[in-house]
């Protein structure tokens, strides 16, 4: 694959300038840069979905392309199964073949017919139509898909087992290129690793766009830099602590440069300056050197802009109860129950964390005891000064049909202070008022933490929150939880986010066993085996 001289510009914002990048066919990429800077972006530009101003991406002949987007929406209400299984498109193309052989059988120049028919059987080989159900069922039972869900519909499933299908749908299409943003988002550590292996002997090219350090690590062979600043792309061989080593030494090599640069055009202002009022060889001097100095200006390297990092503070409004939530033998479940005579107690400034797969319960626990769901049986409690704020692992939280202003507005704070506060959180100017449904999955979740933060809650549920968070902003508010005087219950995948915030005891579903917090135990249930 290869970009050519890309440029894009959405109105006055420049996207891309000139931009080129080359990689090889099995190449693992994996795709950084500042929110905004054009990752996802270049996804949709290869997929076709936005065209360029100018310029091309070159792109290998008879290339299938399989697409795993941050948010998952399915249009049509298929079961588990069926969406699968539309991952190859067999049937399709068993079903042209009948009508190619029937055409070809009526047909007195049937050369044209048979060469579309050899096309499709070499399709038909490629995605290896008579194995293909055991690979599929080989890939789920890897990727822990329950056969229970198969008759399930998509849109029953929870953030996690959707994302968990979809992503296990992307494997078995076995396209030549993987575009992935933020896979690893909704896997738990079993899956994780799965996918890791999988995707390290993956013959065909991986491009990857995530914020989970280890992962990339993991997989890639290459950095596909997009520089926000420059509106151009620099590829790096090697992972991405190679990446952060290379461009730390590259900002070095360039501040020099800038300094050895700086110099030089004083001291050539200084000789103008000095002699521009002179005559004869001085002033001759003067606007020979005034020539050179515009010409150097002309090629100014430029340091690279320095972006604004959220800045966020949590404090409760007031002292929460010694005991801010009990959980009394509570039961619940679907078809079967995810829990039954659950119970434990929450202290005051508890970090409390839960574990498990997906699909057993975590999030709807979270929902039970916000109240989004009813307990079959059992009673879950609130100390009398307990205030509550939740953090939805799906974002559901926000009013999609509101702007980000309406989202969060709040008769505590007046319209200075809201935007004074949606400025700490990267929503400046006109941002503001833009719908929340336009947003990205990085902007919502910033959103969602600022209403968190405005609501000053003693107990904060927090499902997933760095989903969708550069590394910069996940320590950021990892540094900010740790140093929160309140209660947390915490769903995360994110084990080093999880081990910041100082976890007093974990969960673990769907035993409902509590143990107290170990490194050792944290590194257990978050532990990674790749072959």
């Amino acid at each position: 694959m290869r970009g050519v001289s890309l440029n894009l510009s959405f109105g006055l914002n420049v996207i891309y300038n000139n931009a080129e990048f080359l990689l090889n066919e099995n190449d693992k990429v994996g795709i950084v840069g500042v929110n905004g800077a054009g990752k996802s972006t270049l996804f949709h530009v290869i997929l076709g979905d936005i065209k360029l101003d100018s310029g091309k991406i070159i792109l290998p002949k008879n290339l299938s392309i399989g697409y795993l987007p941050q948010e998952i929406v399915i249009l049509q209400d298929v079961s588990v199964l069926d969406y699968l299984m539309s991952g190859r498109p067999i049937d399709k193309l068993q079903k042209k073949l009948s009508l190619l052989y029937e055409k070809v059988a009526n047909n007195n120049n049937p050369d044209k017919i048979l060469k579309e028919i050899s096309k499709t059987q070499d399709l038909l080989e490629y995605y290896d139509c008579y194995n293909a159900e055991d690979i599929l069922f080989d890939i789920m039972e890897n990727m822990k898909i329950d056969s229970d869900l198969l008759d399930v519909k998509m849109s029953s499933l929870s953030g996690g087992q959707k994302s968990k299908v979809a992503f296990a749908r992307l494997l078995y299409s076995n396209s030549s290129l993987l575009l992935l943003d933020e896979p690893t988002n909704h896997l738990d550590v079993e899956t994780r690793a799965y996918v890791i292996n999988y995707l390290k002997h993956y013959k065909g090219m991986v491009l990857v766009i995530s914020h989970d350090v280890d992962f990339l690590n993991s997989i890639v062979n290459k950095i596909m830099y997009i520089d926000k600043a420059n509106k151009n792309i620099l590829v790096f061989n090697g992972n991405y602590t190679d990446y952060l080593k290379k461009y730390e030494l590259l900002k070095v090599n360039k501040e020099k440069l800038i300094e050895k640069q700086e110099k030089e055009q004083d001291k050539l202002r200084s000789i103008v300056l000095q002699y521009s009022n002179s005559s004869g060889k001085r002033k001759r001097m003067a606007q020979s050197r005034e020539k050179l100095l515009n010409k150097k200006m002309k090629n100014n390297l430029v340091r690279d802009k320095e972006y604004k990092s959220v800045k966020i503070k949590l404090k409760p409004k007031r002292e929460g109860s010694k005991i801010p939530l009990s959980v009394d033998r509570i039961s619940f479940g679907y078809d079967k129950l995810l829990f039954k005579n659950l119970s434990f107690v929450i202290n005051s400034k508890e970090r409390f964390l839960i574990v498990g797969e997906n699909g057993v319960g975590k999030t709807t626990l979270l929902k039970l005891i916000m109240g989004l769901l009813d307990v079959q049986n059992g009673v879950i409690s609130f100390g009398s000064k307990t205030d509550i704020a939740y953090y939805a692992q799906e974002q559901e939280e926000l009013d999609l049909d509101k702007t980000v202003l309406e989202n969060v507005d709040n008769e505590e704070y007046s319209f200075k202070e809201l935007r004074t506060m949606l400025g700490s959180f990267l929503f400046f100017g006109d941002d503001v008022f833009k719908k929340v449904s336009v947003l990205s999955p990085g902007e919502k979740a910033r959103l969602c933490l600022l209403k968190i933060m405005l609501k000053k809650a003693n107990l904060l549920l927090l499902d997933e929150p760095t989903n969708h968070l550069d590394p910069e902003t996940q320590k950021i508010i990892g540094q900010n939880f740790a140093d929160y005087e309140g209660t947390i219950i915490l769903v995360s995948h994110n084990k080093n986010f999880a081990r910041e915030i100082g976890i007093d005891r974990m969960l673990i579903l769907p035993s409902g066993k509590i143990t107290n917090y170990s490194d050792e135990l944290l590194d257990y249930y978050y532990n990674i085996n790749i072959d």
